[in-house]
């Protein structure tokens, strides 16, 4: 598993069982109408953002945090389902595709790194895996921290013990480590990928190939808004914290070429050694606005945010990059095409 750590380029890896387990039969393209998704610890929507198409779509929704939920429903019409465990998985129709950016703070660099071990949070890994065991559909896309390349369960790789969770299912399964600034995003966002695919629907490996981003760099100064009303820090915070020793956080202007920090869901408590802070506002120094956030993250700029500041944050932090999914799914897509054909 140790080459998935670069810090230069997006890399992979993918688990072969001797390329035992694909058909050795005749597979001819099945033909459909669209591809059907399901949207599990579905946030705010940042999976369906990045996956819908007109020949795609999202059939079943799942979210816990009510107020995650009620942004997803501003924005989507659908109030997605609440608690994954009291979810009867057999009442599921089928579908496609599984996306599921499963909570991260079990497994964070910045977090306590309990693991399998959360009490509330660390097993909902497995509730994936029981969903993909009963419902067989032919593909998965999983997002997590890079925390979790060197976590340790009881002495054993946490990466590995996924993996191989989900090649005992019977799926290939591509693990891909991306940096978000390399998908058009002025922030250095750096999240493991699991794309799968169930080897009895195809006759060979797929090769699938997880996307390099853009070659252009977007820095802060590019989605900053000039004289920002509300957001700003007050000058005793700023004294008393901001600036209180020789130790200073990332602070930007309107000229600063450079990548922002990982927007994480606790920007709302102005931590200097995770924030970025923005030389502006009516005190001089201010947070980011909710349109930076919405640039940050890959979001519309027509994105609806009916929640409180507090929550905005937390919602964005915990949130996948758009672009990310995008490109990782039109990848996706691309091998489903060896499979399927879509007939409108």
């Amino acid at each position: 598993m140790n080459s998935l750590i670069n810090d230069q380029h997006t890399i992979q890896k993918t688990i072969f069982d001797n390329d035992e387990g694909y058909s050795k039969e005749i597979l001819p393209r099945k033909i459909i109408q669209k591809y059907k998704f399901i949207d599990l610890f579905a946030g705010i929507g940042g999976f369906r953002l990045g996956l819908q198409r007109n020949f795609a779509e999202c059939s079943f929704s799942c979210e816990w945090d009510k107020y995650a939920a009620e942004t997803y429903f501003a924005n989507f019409g659908e109030k997605p389902f609440g608690d994954i465990n009291e979810l009867n998985i057999d009442s599921l129709d089928d579908f496609h595709i599984l996306t599921a950016g499963f909570p991260c703070q079990p497994f964070s660099k910045i977090g306590l790194r309990q693991g399998f071990k959360h009490k509330t949070q660390g097993n909902l890994f497995f509730n994936i895996v029981e969903i993909l065991k009963k419902k067989k559909p032919i593909s998965f896309i999983l997002e997590n921290v890079s925390g979790l390349l060197n976590h340790k369960s009881d002495n054993q790789s946490t990466l590995e013990i996924m993996s191989e969770a989900l090649k005992e299912l019977g799926y290939e399964v591509n693990i891909g480590l991306v940096d978000a600034a390399d998908f058009g995003v002025p922030q250095h966002r750096r999240r493991v990928f699991f794309v799968g695919f169930l080897k009895t629907e195809f006759n060979k490996p797929t090769n699938f190939v997880f996307p390099r981003g853009n070659k252009e760099k977007k820095y802060i100064k590019d989605i900053l808004e000039k004289d920002a009303e509300g957001y700003s820090i007050s000058e005793y915070l700023q004294k008393s914290y901001i600036y209180k020793d020789s130790y200073m956080p990332q602070i930007v202007d309107f000229n600063s070429e450079i990548i922002a920090k990982t927007l994480c869901s606790t920007y709302h408590k102005i931590q200097r050694l995770t924030g970025t802070f923005i030389k502006d506002g009516e005190t001089g120094l201010r947070l980011l606005t909710k349109s930076e956030c919405k640039s940050l993250m890959g979001f519309p700029y027509d994105f609806i945010v009916p929640v409180s500041r507090t929550q905005m944050y937390r919602q964005f932090g915990n949130s996948v990059v758009v672009p990310v999914v995008k490109m990782i799914s039109e990848e996706v897509y691309r091998v489903l095409s060896t499979r399927y054909k879509i007939y409108n």
